[in-house]
């Protein structure tokens, strides 16, 4: 459990008792208990099985993924897989690898729609990239329309381990992960993918040689 539900739920609980006092009514009591309930769930923490083995890149969140694609960046072609988060889905993220934390770059920005694809450029976000020695994998926790609060809980120079947590993001959101050109994708759009224990990709030769075709990242 997130410590974040615990003080949402201890509000709310606090509210309950204040109209019970106030009104001795079961019927208005039952808003703040069934959201105190609400957040209990919501800031749950389960955990989860890494999976073990050289070159994997395991999901940093659970959710939908909505997108796969190729795009230029100033190190070259890299993988983009952006996943959905819904509101009923586990918000801790995690690191998709083992590394050092080599950037943590927050942005401040609007709370577009996440599905929406400007939302990538236009909303506030915190970038995180992660040197694993002979690669690096980068990823973003990007605000939604609801979700109005990043938590990153790393910053640079730490040492993380595959499926370690390293932030949250409240109530619905957007991760995108960048990864290495010579990725061998294990998802596609459309696969549900659970934080720490998906492999999104594995590492199977050195980065620089032949990457996995645009068509089978669509597929």
């Amino acid at each position: 459990m997130v410590r974040d539900g615990y003080f949402y739920a201890l509000g709310l609980a606090a509210v309950t008792v204040l109209v019970w006092l106030l009104t001795h009514s079961s019927v208005l009591i039952a808003l703040p208990l069934v959201l105190a309930a609400f957040f209990l769930w919501f800031f749950r923490d389960p955990e989860r099985q890494i999976p073990a083995g050289p070159g994997k890149i395991v999901s940093p969140a659970d959710g939908l993924v909505t997108d796969a694609e190729w795009i230029e960046t100033t190190s070259g072609s890299r993988l983009r897989l952006s996943i959905f988060l819904n509101v009923f889905d586990v918000h801790v993220n995690r690191s998709p690898v083992a590394g050092t934390v080599k950037l943590v770059e927050f942005r401040k920005g609007l709370f577009l729609n996440a599905m929406k694809s400007e939302s990538v450029l236009n909303n506030e976000q915190t970038m995180i990239v992660i040197d694993a020695g002979e690669y690096e994998v980068s990823f973003k926790q990007i605000a939604g329309l609801l979700a109005r609060r990043i938590v990153c809980n790393v910053k640079a120079g730490d040492r993380v381990e595959r499926g370690q947590r390293v932030g949250l993001i409240k109530f619905g959101s957007r991760v995108d992960v960048l990864l290495p050109a010579a990725a061998n994708l294990k998802v596609k759009t459309g696969s549900r993918v659970r934080g720490g224990s998906s492999v999104l990709a594995e590492i199977a030769e050195p980065v620089g040689q032949t990457a996995v075709s645009a068509a089978a990242v669509v597929a």
